[in-house]
């Protein structure tokens, strides 16, 4: 096994990294060049959150043992591809954070919901950061779901804030995520700075 083989890192998506999702694009950009590569679909071991903030945007949530076992996809990514992977989630920048996440590989059954799993992996995953993630799972009503499909990327409020630019922050993440975020972020801020308990870290 060669070097770059062995520096590739795991990268558990579950939400618009996924195939048929509007960032999966950049994964696809990285696949000819083989710094990505395809490796299944897979569960978590644990049950974490799994929500969506304003525009539907998905966010797991690092707090072990609530929420769902969470369905994704995994990824073999070279040292490239997790720049580019780590620039789109503003990792950097506070927005989401590169954490571990230990997963197995599920095929359904061709009758009812009974699984064949294969052994525990490590990878990693993007997680809401720590910053407001736990504050996200509160709003939601500590509410969420196993798997983030066509039908929770549009809900209700996607309907309503299409017209308000839902696709321009959602296909164009790279250049709009510090606005999303931050107004996201200055949102709970306000609305928690006027009942007079902030929930928001200082940098």
């Amino acid at each position: 096994m060669g070097t770059e083989e062995r520096s590739r890192c795991l990268i558990f998506t579950y939400g618009t990294l996924k195939r048929g999702f509007p960032n999966h694009g950049l994964i696809e950009d990285l696949m000819p060049t083989g710094d990505a590569i395809f490796l299944g679909s897979y569960q978590t071991v644990e049950r974490y959150p799994l929500v969506c903030g304003p525009f539907r945007v998905p966010f797991l949530i690092n707090l072990r043992g609530h929420g769902d076992r969470v369905w994704g996809e995994l990824y073999a990514v070279t040292g490239k591809g997790l720049e580019r992977m780590d620039e789109l989630e503003g990792t950097n920048r506070g927005h989401y954070e590169r954490l571990p996440v230990e997963i197995v590989q599920a095929d359904e059954a061709a009758h009812g919901n009974e699984k064949k799993v294969a052994e525990v992996v490590r990878a990693e995953a993007y997680y809401a950061h720590r910053s407001y993630g736990e504050e996200l799972w509160r709003r939601n009503g500590e509410r969420g779901f196993c798997r983030y499909s066509e039908e929770e990327a549009c809900g209700d409020i996607v309907h309503e804030q299409i017209t308000n630019g839902f696709l321009i922050l959602v296909l164009l993440p790279t250049k709009n995520l510090d606005f999303f975020l931050g107004s996201l972020v200055a949102n709970f801020s306000a609305d928690e700075s006027m009942s007079g308990n902030s929930w928001i870290e200082s940098s």
